[in-house]
């Protein structure tokens, strides 16, 4: 098991360095992904499978898929993908998948759970005692969105 997060911290700390490293903002969106799903195979391996859940759906999905927009709306960088420009995101997420396989294969990561959080407990927190977090990070979201809008619109 240590081998295994330490194969996935590694994963993570590459992809990083590569989102900072990239000049394109697309390829380093790309590494973000990576770096992204290599922290929710760390959740994994924790016993935390909710929250990986959640890290994929939320941060690897959605807000990737934000980010994306932004970029075509400011329309600063090519979209178009030069052949190797996938190797190194391909490369890490196959260390990923494999690493994902190896766990899934032998069961439920064995981690010592004291209390298990399910999907009900994260929403009576998110609605209730950090209610105010969750309408902050929606607002910046919103903030975000309407600044990219105004950075990208073409004036006559």
């Amino acid at each position: 098991m240590n081998a295994l997060f330490l194969l996935s911290s590694l994963v993570a700390v590459a992809a990083t360095v590569m989102v900072i490293t990239r000049r394109n903002a697309v390829h380093a969106l790309l590494y973000l992904v990576v770096s992204l799903l290599a922290a929710a195979v760390i959740m994994l391996l924790l016993g935390a499978a909710f929250v990986a859940a959640l890290e994929v759906i939320i941060y690897a999905g959605a807000i990737m898929v934000l980010f994306v927009f932004v970029i075509m709306m400011i329309g600063s960088q090519r979209v178009a993908f030069p052949p190797g420009a996938w190797i190194g995101p391909s490369v890490l997420g196959a260390i990923l998948l494999g690493e994902l396989g190896w766990v899934l294969a032998r069961g439920t990561p064995s981690a010592a759970v004291a209390v298990e959080v399910g999907p009900r407990e994260v929403g009576m927190a998110l609605f209730g005692p950090y209610v105010l977090g969750a309408e902050i990070a929606a607002l910046l979201l919103l903030a975000g969105l309407v600044g990219a809008f105004h950075l990208g619109r073409r004036r006559k």
